[in-house]
């Protein structure tokens, strides 16, 4: 069964706005690039954020040469959780995955039957990488202490639709850092280290001097500690990533096949550890984060550089976006340099608030995109880049495919189109659901918190719970949300299955009317 009875009225304008772009669309169909940074708040964007105490022009030029959609939000308020509803077009909580991240080792979050944006665009002849963090699960050969690294890393990102992968299983604090390549480590992680004191931010750095085994990083650093490779270095991710990038792209862009390429380039920057490169040093008014903001920035400058010199620009199509909202050091930014990385929204990283995930978003298909730097204010959820690519290379989606993306073509290709979402639902570390319908946002009751529910139209930074004298509207919002929770999908098609049963999180419902609503 395929997702398009339900979409006819809305397939027909994407048809039409097709149709104004010619008939090139069919014939040459985009390189894609989404860059994905790591805790990068949407006050961590000057173009977003004038009043930031440091420059992004780099990222700053693809809200220029593109479009910005200033109400896009990642899938969860942390790392795993988001990644995955970014490459699968479903939220995380529908998975056994409730709360909370993975660490670097364990069953991948992402099944080898689930279709993600790189097996999508793979069954539409694209060439596809990944280079950068994973943090979905690795299944790594043998157990710590008894590793064989001779034999393959399976259950990772060559089993998900990607052809290439050069990166790292996790955040750095994780462990098993090396840098992988394909399915093994370039230099196997042999050794072990812990977190050490960082001089220039408030955190932790991952650098030699590393240990022999696990009870000398205990005796040296106070902690057993965790696998690294000899040559592994905090500082040098952003560097090496881009490198790999690059030279994957030229690669890519030399074949004789000519086949267009997907690249999924997830930053480890600006998560910790904060490392700033010393060229970076200084740079900006906001200390050492500033730093590697700018830093971060300096390296997507990179990649505009190759796709301009390699004449690919005009027909690549570029989402820039971030996982969640800013680490909690963002307190201390505002009180040391009045820099405000969640810019107007209340909250950050783990919160169900809106600068837990409210994010930037930033997209840009010179080829395509009519009146470059205009913005546009209406809800956009990552979950939707899968239909988003679907309709863009013109592929079809499976019903049971991207139960939560609603593709939003159409407002990349016309600048009047009328973009409404379906109603978008939030989910915060501790497992607090929020959903998001228009202006109106309800944060649901957990253990001894209420209802909430905000006017994000005249109060964008949630200072006004209007859940008392709103009731009619809690109910609404509550009714929408059960619908979507228990349908398995946000969208229009036939019932799918979440991979649990009820759950605690839902505290406004029993399981028993859990088990009704999903039928």
């Amino acid at each position: 069964m395929y997702r398009i009875s339900s979409k006819w009225l809305y397939a027909f304008c994407v048809v039409w706005v097709f149709g104004l772009i010619g008939a090139a669309h069919a014939e040459a169909p985009p390189n894609i690039i989404v860059v994905y940074t790591d805790d990068m708040g949407f006050g961590d964007v000057s173009c977003l954020n004038p009043e930031a105490k440091f420059r992004t022009p780099n990222i700053d030029r693809l809200a220029a040469e593109g479009i910005a959609l200033t109400n896009a939000h990642c899938a969860d308020t942390v790392c795993t959780p988001s990644r995955y509803g970014l490459l699968t077009g479903r939220y995380c909580w529908r998975t056994d995955r409730k709360t909370g991240v993975m660490g670097a080792e364990g069953k991948c979050l992402i099944t080898n039957e689930r279709m993600t944006l790189a097996s999508l665009l793979q069954q539409q002849g694209y060439q596809t990488a990944m280079v950068g963090k994973w943090h979905l699960g690795m299944d790594f050969p043998g157990d710590p202490g008894s590793r064989d690294w001779s034999q393959p890393v399976q259950d990772m990102p060559l089993d998900k639709g990607f052809e290439y992968f050069f990166g790292v299983p996790a955040s750095l604090n994780y462990g098993v850092l090396a840098w992988f390549e394909g399915r093994h480590a370039k230099v196997p992680p042999t050794l072990y280290t812990a977190k050490k004191p960082n001089e220039r931010y408030v955190d932790y750095r991952i650098k030699p001097p590393y240990e022999a085994t696990p009870e000398e990083t205990k005796q040296v650093l106070g902690k057993v500690g965790m696998e690294v490779a000899p040559d592994f270095v905090d500082n040098e991710c952003l560097t090496r990533f881009t490198d790999k990038a690059i030279s994957w792209m030229q690669q890519a862009t030399n074949s004789d096949e000519a086949k267009p390429f997907f690249l999924y380039l997830p930053y480890t920057s600006p998560h910790y550890p904060v490392c700033p490169r010393p060229e970076f040093w200084g740079q900006g008014e906001c200390g050492g984060y500033g730093e590697f903001v700018v830093e971060t920035d300096y390296h997507v400058g990179r990649i505009l550089k190759f796709l301009d010199e390699a004449n690919l620009a005009e027909n690549t199509l570029i989402v820039f976006t971030s996982d969640n909202g800013p680490e909690n050091s963002w307190k201390q930014r505002i009180e040391e340099f009045n820099h405000y990385s969640s810019g107007p929204y209340r909250g950050g990283k783990r919160d169900i608030y809106e600068g837990g995930h409210r994010v930037p978003f930033l997209v840009r298909w010179p080829a395509r995109i009519p009146a470059p730097g205009r913005r546009h204010d209406n809800l956009i959820g990552q979950v939707d880049l899968l239909a988003t690519f679907a309709d863009v290379t013109s592929a079809i989606l499976p019903d049971d495919v991207g139960e939560d993306s609603q593709s939003f073509a159409g407002l990349l290709f016309d600048e009047k189109f009328q973009h409404e979402r379906l109603p978008t639902v939030s989910h915060g570390a501790n497992g607090r659901f929020a959903i998001t319908s228009g202006t109106w946002k309800l944060v649901m009751p957990q253990r001894k918190l209420p209802y909430e529910l905000y006017d994000l139209e005249n109060d964008p930074a949630e200072t006004q719970n209007l859940a008392a004298s709103e009731p009619q509207r809690v109910k609404e919002l509550e009714n929408q949300l059960t619908r979507i929770v228990c349908r398995g999908r946000t969208t229009q098609g036939s019932v799918q299955q979440n991979d649990t049963g009820y759950w605690s999180d839902l505290s406004w419902l029993t399981p028993e009317s859990y088990a009704a609503a999903a039928k």
